[in-house]
């Protein structure tokens, strides 16, 4: 396997879906140290940190649990980085790049340490300086998906505000914000003040809704796009501000993203579905009644949401970028190593006058055209 091949399979896996194969409980990006004997009481508030967007873990009190995907691998099944490297890529062959073989394990010491480290690539992480103490799990987890519900039912319905127009100005309009139970921030201070005066501060924090400062994180991003699964309820939003100039224009509630956006598209009945990137790319096709499901980006799409797309035909619907064109590349592999068939939209028709310029995306294509 090349240097570039191993960041591409690394790149594509979850470590959430790793630590879980692996028999680690994870919860909102923390599970418990597997040396409980170097803690206070054991571990019982999980110390050690997962962050999936990067792909790594963390103890805060353990300076050495520390690493990528692999060597997660590596500590918990006490093996070299090769017998890692096999082990996950017969637990996950669709993701492993076309033709990428690795040398037998067999070859390397079996008493070889357990943060043995890759001839190919060594794993630099930031260095973060530990907090004084590890924060308390202060509300369970269904409790927290119910502080999230009970948010989005403060928020405003986008008609007749400012999120409206900017939706309408994108061929968005009120069949698709109604169905989609989109929403807004019309009083910023007024809500800010309501979440302080029905929850503490400190749960406020935990639950990714205010920012380090004890303020709701959104005063830029006043549109809110719920996650709704399959009964219609939401743990999980995305935020957009409304103003071109701020940056970033997204903001993603804290913590890992359940399932893509519209999941109840996906009936398992066989048909086609559009894979859009982002949200207000899906809603462009909702509003064309046109199935269709979004991911935050690329690197968001979880290989457990396989199975979410059973019985379906993949249309792909990235920007038309760099970017977007790898990523493209990317879940055809995925997709095609499971048995689902895709195709990209557009493909073969870039002649034609009013196809995808550079630099569009699919709002950018219907709007102009």
């Amino acid at each position: 396997m090349t240097h570039e091949e191993l960041k591409q399979f690394k790149a594509s896996l979850s470590i959430t879906a790793v630590a879980r194969l692996l028999g680690i409980e994870v919860v909102r990006g923390r599970c418990r140290c597997l040396f409980p004997m170097r803690h206070v009481h054991g571990d019982r508030t999980p110390s050690v940190s997962i962050s999936e967007e990067r792909g790594t873990y963390r103890c805060w009190v353990c300076d050495d649990v520390r690493g990528d995907v692999i060597s997660l691998v590596q500590l918990v099944k006490n093996c070299s980085f090769l017998e890692a490297l096999e082990f996950l890529m017969g637990a996950f062959p669709f993701l492993v790049p076309r033709g990428a073989v690795v040398p037998a394990a067999a070859n390397r010491s079996k008493t070889a340490p357990s943060h043995a480290t890759s001839p190919v690539e060594v794993v630099k992480l930031p260095q973060e300086p530990l907090p004084e103490e590890i924060p308390e799990e202060l509300v369970p987890e269904l409790e927290r998906k119910q502080i999230i519900l009970s948010f989005l039912k403060m928020l405003s319905p986008v008609d007749n505000t400012p999120a409206a127009a900017w939706l309408a100005r994108r061929r968005i309009h009120k069949p698709v914000w109604d169905k989609m139970l989109l929403r807004t921030i019309v009083d910023y201070k007024a809500l800010n003040d309501k979440l302080k005066e029905t929850y503490s501060i400190e749960v406020l924090k935990y639950v990714g809704l205010f920012n380090d400062k004890g303020n709701l994180r959104y005063y830029k991003h006043p549109l809110i796009f719920p996650y709704l699964d399959s009964g219609r309820r939401a743990c999980y939003f995305q935020s957009r501000a409304l103003d071109k100039s701020v940056v970033p224009k997204e903001l993603n509630l804290r913590g890992t993203v359940p399932y893509p956006y519209n999941v109840s598209a996906l009936d398992q009945k066989a048909g086609w579905i559009y894979l859009c990137e982002g949200v207000v790319d899906t809603l462009t096709f909702l509003n064309q009644k046109i199935d269709a499901v979004g991911i935050p980006g690329v690197r968001s799409f979880k290989t457990e949401w396989i199975p979410l797309f059973k019985n379906k035909n993949v249309v792909l619907c990235l920007d038309k970028d760099e970017a977007g064109r790898s990523g493209t590349e990317y879940l055809k592999e995925v997709f095609g190593q499971a048995g689902i068939r895709t195709v990209v939209l557009g493909e073969g028709l870039e002649h034609l006058k009013n196809a995808m310029k550079e630099g569009e995306d699919v709002n950018d294509w219907f709007v102009h055209k």
